[in-house]
């Protein structure tokens, strides 16, 4: 044991000396410099092994802590952290912690800063070790962080701070002050919970030092600012000491604070954040999700507050990871939208109200809206059935489906996120919609279809359950399980019933329609072939008048296959669901569709019409049209036309002119016919069509519904049509109907209905027998009785040609008898009647009659012969008439064929070919059908569709000889030179190839035909060139392959311009311009008869070449516009695949050149060609790419500017559909080019060279902004472009499209750009843009400056303008941008160029732009332009004298941001250069320039500033009492700005004083009233508490400044002397000081300046009060009295001396009149007088001031004397004692009676007056008379007064008279 004790006794023995050691100092200083030698050693003892040695040290502690208490002591406090950082034992870092934690704050700001990198080190591991130390130690690093200066953001400390603070090693102590910064920036002072909005229990414990309650109190000692220590906190985060990930969190937590000292930094922290950070990263993700949440436990944090809530949902939004934590996202919605009412919730958002819950729950919608379209597809469905269950929730809550606004709380932000919960809903049905929708119940979608029917909360919720529908018509685009679609259906139809203003069984009333929402979910969830889908239609179409216009529109798209398939297009790759989607496409079942429509169950059926009105008039014609297409269609089969927005047209011109499609659709119609059920529904279709034309109706029907049943009787075996014979007397009253397509329908069907076997002859006969007497009634028929007679006429003609066709075989000559008195009428008609209407039925009937044989010229009566009837529908059908043209070719076809001269038929034929001078196309076309009926008969293709009942057409004779007769005509008439002859001829071959190209005569001339057709190609008329087209497509479906082959050799040579074998011939009278074209003086040249006439007038025969070129070069243009008409696309087709143009491509660069044409005709043409042509354009472009882009290149310089143009536009295209790779080689060329075209003459092709220019600029920004270091050709495009682009033909030209193109595509590219590319072209770009700012300047800017007056605004206002115009500019940003890509190389180059653009820019935007790149360069770039900083401040200060002020301006401004990098000797020069432009120049303006750069220095180089502030203050000082208001308020602010307190002129006296008197002499007014200004405000600056040393220096100054005649403004000078001399211990040793400044005020009082005087005479009065040792009275009274004599005497005497040059106001004469009143008074001293001197200067007082009072009724003249008598009697209270001299006291009695001659006065002035009584009051205990007086006086006034406030102020006198 005595090892043990002797250790234990030496560790005590050592202790006990350092005890000693301590207790035998004897002052602070000693125990200091114990302390900080033996505390740290004394504390390591702590961790003794002995007991009493750890007590013994704690004994000594608790001695020592009484010790040092005082503050002075300082601590070792360095050497103690140290300590606490080596040491692990908890008691020695206990005992270190309490002393750091006394001694911390004793230490000065820079030793206390220093400890900080020591604090820090290892702070993570101290926390691991003991977090309760941790906490004080991180508390200790708050409290020194409000000393701490951070360096500014981005400078070179700035960045290194991080290694200053070891962070750079120690990443974990870094992101562990991160991380309690952030939770600080959570913490708040509220108590009342253990845990906070994303802070458990620790975390607050740790913050507050584990229950301190003193840690967040600041008026205790140790305790903080929690607000002020945030702020320090998050500044702190956002120096260089931490990275970007590190201050995430924190950055996020600040940015959602409400303090916006906090949230502003936060917002700038978090934006640079983010970026550097992944959001896809699980453990970013979970801490997010848990700050969100909260954590669970009693022990765990809250859930955060909704702002942050709402920043962290934003951040979740941005990362698809988030989307797989399904079960947090499922209780974020739950808690988010669970409505307050409900309650039980935990969550922290719960309870919330206003606009916070309201951003919070729009941002909940917007992650719900995230997850839908970014989760996976298992985790969405996951959570989309619990989110829209959520989601219907929150929306039922607040009342569905009427909304209840009252229970809502705030409406317009409860209705937005009721907006934003269905469009919610709409989303997640999209995403997941096995899970939510497609369930057979519809359970869903009923729901939204309810809510769209009959939710009441407005517009906007209205279009988001639109959105909402919307977004669920995509979940149903696959297919659908039967049971499925029929609940689809049943849901649609229940929604197409519904109406407005209806009440349904669940008590909601609907208030909007849902047919629209209906009839999309129709057209694009159910297929085609669902009849209930087609049904839904008709019923959108429905009545047409009460529907809304989308929905008519949307039923008619279900009921066109072309748009269904628009609506539903195909998306899928994988083949089986192509085949699922195709037949989607089907077509309905025909039988099914018409059951559907027309069925038992439908308002259609026709045993539910039984002649009432038609339901839904407008849907049924419709309908009955769909049916009819469908059936149509499915008899076509295979040679279906395409389905395309025409389909129906082309399905019925199919119909009606192709004789096989018809008999396919025939051999249908009879495979229907066959079956029964299909049979049913045939008639059933049949019947339909024929209640559309005979059942009434509210509209007409249109002529398609009566074309339907014409076109299917005509179609269908008499034993289907027979189904309609017994209807045949309902047509009746249509027959006879006023509107006329009705009628020739209804006669048409009569005709085929009574033709009928089957039809009863008994009502036939009975219909006929009355039509007949009224057609022979024809002449006596007046107004509607002509339309009566038309549909007779017309039914019978059908009646008896159709009867004549079945009973042809039989007939007898008995039933030919029969027909003869109705021809005879019909021939009486066309010979005799006027009407047109009776007329028109004439000559149908003839066409009829004669197709059918009724009518020939061997039929005809004696009276009436074939040549006369020829001869009277020849002037018919000269008139234009169409039938009249048909007649005569169905007449020729019952002539002989005699082409003999004279014949009926030859004349026929004639009168056909002289129609061609009918202009009118459709006649020609009608002639040309009629010359196939006379050439062919029966056998022209043009009368398949005439036979409309069942049966062959009649037999033909063979006309061989007349067909080639007509051919040989017609190929005769096309080489005419006539244009109608020529126009004609070309119509008539191609319909004699159209409807006889079948018959051999015609085959054996088809090459002759061709011949004829290419000779239209190059024709000027374009119905020429189009027809040709279409001929020889004609030609080449009938022709063989040789033919074919010549064919398109011969268009391809033709279209490539290498023989002229489609130009045609010309003759002497071809005419090759139109007229006017070229005119010649006397004419114009036309034909080519007038070139030759023309070339032998001139003697120059070339010119017939140069009019043949341009001719050639016209035809060939106008050919080319023909070549994609009416079909030569299906020649180049087939010939591409196995014909001529697979051997010979040379087409392709030349065909894709011209697809871009400026013509559109050539442009349509070229592209019709082009698609049938090209199977597969990228792969064909990509083969031929050179060959096009080379024969592109080579033509775009062309001759023809159509060429040029179309060059353009072709390049365009090309270059961006190909990648850069492709044309690497040919850009530069491609830039060249288009620069040189962009200077065209011709404006289009400037236009489209521009738009080429557009789009290169695109491929070069897009090219630009990747970074691609492949595209080796970057640079050579920017060196190309830009100088382009900033030429005359880019930013500076006059055109402002162009202007306007170049500035946006040049800030494309700087914005785009990245360094390496644009740094070369920076320097020069922007002096180039700085000179630009003017250039884009408006030309009427300036003229409206300088003639702002007249437009009611200033200069300066415009200037003002333009300036803001300028700092938002985009040129100014596109300039800041090219700055921030310098470097030193490009900077040195940048110093010349933008030298240039300042000193040789103009306008004011140049000028500006200039002052703002400096700037720039001075805050932004200071690390580079630091080296040029002198040189531009010298360069900036030439331009601060600009005449225009804010030119001016901006570089005084930019003088001071320069100030901030310039060298001392620099700035000295710039504050002399401001001195001598203040003190040197006559210009008022320079002394404000002076000022505005010595402001600019003030505010943005300060530290500078100040540096040299004994230099520029006292300037300043001086110059803010200028004259000139506007540099008077220029130093104001500088001074404000810059000194602390007026005490800073003291420091500077002797400096403002020095130089004021510099500049008192001076011979300019300005700077001398400026200087004395300067030393009168020394003197206020100095108050009464001036010092002797302070007055020294000052008098010099204030006397001389007094020197001088008066000057306006010299009374403040004045004034400034009075208060000198009131100023203590200023001249109380110095009498000789106080004569000179009697001798002054004396002086100045007798100036005889009105204005002036009033202010001297004042002075005067303030200074006779200070010597009243003094007798100044006799002087005072020699000044005053004068000048009061003059004012009384009248104001004439006062002319004089007025700087006005008039008289001077009563204002200033009462003034003066007060003033001088005051100074005599109160220059009375009775202290200083003998009693005959005190009687004389009261008695001529008392006479002058009596007079004032009598004759000046003045308010102000009345105070300023009982003032002053006030002053008088406490002075006379001094010496008046009892007895007092009988003079005296008279004089005093008659001041007592002069007191209250105010009634007339304001009661201020007899306040006055008895404040004086008051005064004198004390007076009367000298003399019982003068007591007695006062009494008097008072009493009598007393009983006068009114008012309260005058009466108590007599009182108040009365008790202060002494008793008697």
């Amino acid at each position: 044991m005595a090892p043990t004790e002797s250790l234990e006794a030496k560790e005590l023995s050592l202790v006990g000396k350092v005890e000693l050691r301590i207790a035998l100092t004897d002052s602070d200083t000693k125990l200091e410099s114990i302390l900080n030698t033996y505390l740290p050693p004394l504390l390591l003892k702590l961790a003794s092994d002995h007991v009493s040695v750890r007590n013994k040290v704690i004994s000594i502690c608790q001695h020592v802590n009484t010790r040092i208490k005082a503050p002075q002591i300082k601590l070792p406090v360095a050497a103690l952290l140290k300590q606490y950082k080596e040491n692990v034992n908890p008691l020695i870092r206990h005992f270190d912690l309490l002393y750091i934690q006394q001694g911390l704050d004793r230490l000065q700001v820079s030793v206390r800063l220093d400890l900080l990198p020591l604090l820090v080190n290892g702070i993570h591991q101290n926390f691991l070790e003991s977090a309760r130390h941790t906490s004080s130690l991180f508390n200790m690093l708050l409290k020194l962080l409000h000393s701490l200066t951070l360096p500014p953001r981005g400078s070179a400390d700035d960045l290194g701070l991080r290694q200053q603070l070891g962070f750079v090693t120690a990443v974990e102590d870094a992101q562990f002050v991160a991380s309690w910064i952030g939770k600080l920036i959570l913490y708040t002072s509220d108590r009342s919970r253990k845990s906070l909005p994303g802070l458990n229990v620790e975390d607050c414990s740790f913050l507050q030092l584990y229950d301190n309650k003193d840690t967040w109190q600041p008026g205790v000692a140790g305790g903080m600012i929690l607000a002020e220590t945030k702020v320090v906190a998050i500044k702190f985060l956002a120096s260089g000491a931490f990275t970007d990930t590190e201050r995430f969190f924190p950055a996020l937590f600040a940015s959602s604070d409400p303090n916006s000292r906090i949230s502003d930094i936060g917002d700038d922290v978090l934006k640079r954040a983010v970026p550097a950070i992944s959001l896809d990263r699980n453990e970013i993700l979970e801490h997010l999700f848990q700050l969100y949440l909260g954590t669970k436990g009693s022990e765990g944090s809250l859930p955060a507050r909704a702002p942050l809530q709402t920043r962290i949902l934003g951040l979740l939004c941005k990362s698809k990871r988030a989307t797989s934590y399904t079960a947090e996202s499922i209780q974020i919605l739950r808690d988010g939208l669970t409505s307050d009412s409900q309650g039980g919730s935990t969550s922290s958002t719960m309870g919330k109200q206003g606009l916070e819950a309201s951003k919070l729950r729009a941002q909940i919608f917007t992650y719900a809206n995230w997850l839908a379209r970014m989760s996976e597809t298992a985790d969405i469905d996951i959570v989309a059935p619990s989110l829209v269950s959520q989601l219907r929730g929150y929306i039922e809550s607040q009342g569905w489906p009427i909304y209840n606004e009252a229970s809502s709380g705030q409406s317009s932000q409860e209705v937005h996120l009721r907006s934003l919960g269905y469009e919610s809903i709409g989303v997640l049905a999209r995403a997941s919609p096995t899970a939510i929708v497609l369930d057979v119940d519809l359970d869903l979608l009923r729901w939204l279809f309810d809510s769209l029917a009959a939710d009441s909360a407005g517009r906007e919720v209205n279009l988001s359950i639109e959105n909402a529908l919307s977004s669920v018509l995509g979940a149903f685009g696959g297919s659908l399980s039967k049971e499925l679609e029929t609940s689809l259906e049943g849901l649609l139809l229940h929604n197409m019933q519904r109406q407005p203003g209806d009440t349904e069984g669940s008590g909601n009333t609907i208030v909007r329609s849902t047919q629209f929402t209906a009839v999309r979910f129709a057209n694009r969830c159910l297929p085609f072939s669902n009849t209930k889908a087609r049904w839904i239609n008709a019923l959108a179409i429905g009545d047409g008048t009460n529907m809304r216009r989308e929905v008519l529109e949307e039923g008619r798209k279900g009921l066109n296959p072309y748009w269904y398939r628009m609506l539903n297009p195909e998306k899928l790759e994988d083949t089986h669901e192509k085949d699922i989607a195709s037949s989607k496409y089907d077509f309905p079942c025909l039988v099914d569709l018409i059951e559907q429509f027309f069925g038992s169950n439908s308002p259609w059926n026709p045993s539910n019409l039984q002649g009432k009105p038609l339901p839904m008039s407008d849907a049924y014609s419709v309908a009955t049209r769909f049916c009819h297409n469908v059936l149509l269609h499915q008899g076509l089969s295979s040679d279906l036309p395409a389905l395309d927005s025409e389909w129906e047209r082309q399905l019925e011109m199919l119909v009606s002119n192709d004789g096989k499609a018809r008999e396919k659709i025939k051999n249908y119609v009879r495979t229907l016919a066959a079956n029964a059920a299909s049979r049913s529904a045939l008639e059933l279709l049949l019947v339909a069509e024929f209640n559309g034309i005979v059942t009434p109706t509210s509209k007409e029907i249109s002529s398609s519904g009566g074309n339907c049943v014409l076109q299917l009787c005509s179609l269908s075996p008499d034993p289907v049509v027979s189904k309609l014979v017994s209807h045949v007397g309902l047509l009746r009253n249509s027959i006879t109907c006023t509107n006329r397509s009705l009628r020739e329908t209804a006669s048409r069907l009569f005709g085929i209905l009574a033709s009928h076997p089957d039809c009863s002859q008994t009502e036939v006969q009975g219909m006929m027998s009355a039509y007949q007497s009224k057609s022979r009634a024809w002449q006596e028929a007046v107004g509607s009785q002509y339309i009566d007679v038309h549909g007779a006429v017309l039914a019978i003609t059908f009646t008896l040609s159709r009867r004549s066709f079945r009973i042809y075989s039989s007939a007898t000559p008995m039933d030919k008898l029969k027909n003869k008195p109705f021809i005879d009428v019909i021939l009486e008609i066309l010979t005799s009647s006027h009407d047109k209407t009776l007329l028109d039925a004439a000559i149908v009937s003839i066409y009829e009659l004669s197709l059918f044989r009724t009518l020939s010229p061997d039929s005809l009566l004696p009276a009436y012969s074939a040549v006369a009837i020829v001869k009277k529908l020849a002037e018919h059908a000269e008139k234009g008439n169409e039938n009249a043209v048909k007649a005569l070719g169905a007449f020729a076809m019952q002539c002989e064929e005699d082409l003999a001269e004279r014949s009926a038929f030859d004349q026929i034929i004639d009168t056909l070919f002289k129609l061609y001078s009918l202009r009118d196309p459709a006649i020609q076309f009608a002639v040309g059908e009629a010359l196939s009926y006379a050439a062919a008969g029966w056998r022209s293709k043009a009368l398949s569709a005439a036979l409309d009942i069942e049966g062959s057409p009649p037999p033909s004779a063979s006309r061989d000889i007349a067909l080639s007769s007509v051919l040989d005509r017609i190929l005769e008439e096309c080489k005419t030179t006539k244009p109608a002859l020529r126009q004609a001829s070309v119509i008539w071959l191609l319909c004699h190839i159209q409807f006889c190209g079948h018959l051999p005569s015609v085959q054996e001339r088809l090459r002759d035909c061709q011949i004829a057709f290419k000779g239209f190609l190059a024709d000027r008329d374009s119905l020429n060139q189009e027809t040709a087209s279409r001929g020889l497509s004609l030609l080449y479906e009938h022709g063989d392959t040789e033919l074919k082959d010549d064919l398109v050799r011969d268009l391809v040579s033709s279209f490539t311009g290498t023989t002229a074998n489609m130009s045609g011939t010309i003759s002497a009278e071809t005419q090759l311009f139109e007229p006017g074209a070229l005119p010649t003086g006397d004419g114009s040249v036309t034909t080519y008869k007038d070139i030759m006439s023309l070339a032998a007038e001139v003697g120059q025969p070339s010119l017939v070449y140069q009019f043949m070129s341009l001719a050639a070069n016209n035809a060939i243009w106008s050919s080319r516009a023909a070549f994609g008409r009416f079909g030569l696309s299906s020649i180049f087709s087939h010939s591409n695949v196995d014909g001529y143009l697979a051997q010979n491509p040379k087409l392709y660069p030349a065909l894709f050149r011209y697809r871009f044409d400026p013509n559109t005709n050539v442009r349509a043409s070229m592209n019709e060609i082009w698609t049938a042509l090209v199977r597969e354009p990228t792969a064909t472009i990509d083969k031929h790419f050179d060959s096009i882009m080379g024969d592109l290149l080579k033509n775009i310089l062309g001759k023809e500017w159509r060429t040029r143009q179309a060059c353009c536009a072709a390049i365009a295209d090309l270059v961006q559909s190909r990648p850069a790779t492709k044309y690497e080689k040919y850009i530069g060329e491609i830039w060249t080019l288009t620069f040189k075209v962009c200077d065209d003459i011709k404006e289009s092709v400037r236009t489209a060279a521009m738009a080429l220019a557009r789009v290169l600029v695109g491929i070069l920004t897009r090219g630009l902004e990747a970074g691609d270091s492949s595209t080796r050709t970057a640079g050579a495009m920017l060196k190309n472009v830009l100088p382009f682009l900033l030429s005359r033909s880019g930013l500076e030209s006059p055109a402002q499209d162009v202007q306007a193109f170049s500035l946006s595509a040049l800030l494309q590219i700087i914005k785009k750009s990245n360094k390496a590319a644009l740094r070369p072209f920076v320097p020069d770009l922007i002096g180039r843009l700085i000179l630009l700012l003017s250039s884009l300047e408006p030309e009427g800017i300036e003229y409206v400056r300088l003639r702002a007056e007249q437009y009611g605004v200033t200069g300066q206002q415009i200037d003002d303008a333009r300036l803001s115009g300028v700092r938002g500019s985009p040129m100014l940003e596109a300039i800041e941008r090219c700055l921030d890509f310098l470097d030193e190389k490009s900077m040195q180059e940048l110093r010349a160029a933008l030298e240039n653009a300042i000193t040789s820019g103009l306008g004011l935007p140049s000028r500006v732009g200039g002052s703002r790149v400096l700037v720039s360069l001075s805050t932004r770039h200071n690390f580079l332009f630091k080296p040029y900083a002198n040189h531009f401040l010298k360069l900036a200060r030439k331009q601060v004298l600009d005449r225009n002020d804010t030119i001016s301006a901006s570089y005084s401004a930019a003088c001071g941001y320069l100030a901030r990098l310039a060298s001392d000797e620099e700035i000295v020069k710039l504050v002399e250069y401001c001195r001598k432009l203040y003190f040197d120049s006559d210009d008022e303006r320079h002394r404000l320039v002076a000022g505005e750069m010595v402001l600019a220095m003030s505010k943005y180089a300060t530290d500078r500033f100040n540096a040299l502030a004994a230099e520029i203050l006292p300037f300043v000082f001086l110059a803010k009492h200028d004259s000139y208001d506007r540099a008077k308020s220029v130093f104001e602010d500088t001074w404000n700005g810059t000194v602390g307190g007026s005490r800073t002129v003291l420091l500077y006296l002797d400096e403002i004083i020095s130089l004021a008197m510099q500049y008192l002499n001076s011979p300019r007014w300005a700077l001398k009233h400026t200087a004395a200004f300067t030393i009168a405000e020394t003197i206020n600056a100095a108050g009464a508490e001036m010092s002797d040393a302070a007055a020294q220096v000052i008098w010099p100054g204030i006397e001389s400044a007094m020197d001088g005649k008066t000057w306006e403004g010299k009374e403040k000078i004045l004034q400034a002397l009075v208060k000198f001399a009131r100023a203590k211990n200023v001249v109380t040793e110095d009498e000789g000081r106080w004569a000179q400044i009697q001798k002054i005020v004396l002086r100045e009082s007798k100036r005889n300046n009105a204005v002036y005087r009033q202010h001297a005479l004042a002075c005067l009065a303030d200074y006779v009060e200070l010597r009243e040792s003094i007798k100044l009275g006799t002087e005072v009274y020699e000044i005053t009295a004068p000048i009061i004599e003059e004012v009384l005497v009248g104001p004439e005497a006062m002319d004089h001396d007025m700087q006005s040059g008039g008289l001077p106001s009563k204002t200033v004469n009462e003034e003066i009149v007060a003033n001088a009143q005051a100074a005599l008074l109160r220059s009375i001293n009775p202290l200083g007088l003998a009693n005959e001197d005190l009687l004389s200067s009261l008695s001529r007082a008392l006479a002058l001031t009596a007079r004032t009072c009598s004759e000046i009724g003045s308010r102000k003249v009345h105070n300023a004397i009982f003032e002053a008598e006030q002053s008088l009697f406490r002075k006379l209270q001094r010496v008046l004692r009892s007895p007092a001299p009988e003079p005296v006291i008279q004089v005093l009695i008659k001041f007592v009676k002069l007191l209250f001659r105010t009634e007339d006065q304001v009661e201020q002035t007899r306040t006055k007056a008895a404040e004086a009584a008051a005064a004198f009051a004390p007076l009367t205990s000298a003399d019982e008379r003068m007591r007695v007086a006062l009494i008097e006086e008072i009493t009598g006034a007393r009983a006068q007064e009114r008012s309260v406030t005058v009466q108590q102020s007599l009182e108040r006198a009365r008790q202060a008279i002494p008793d008697a």
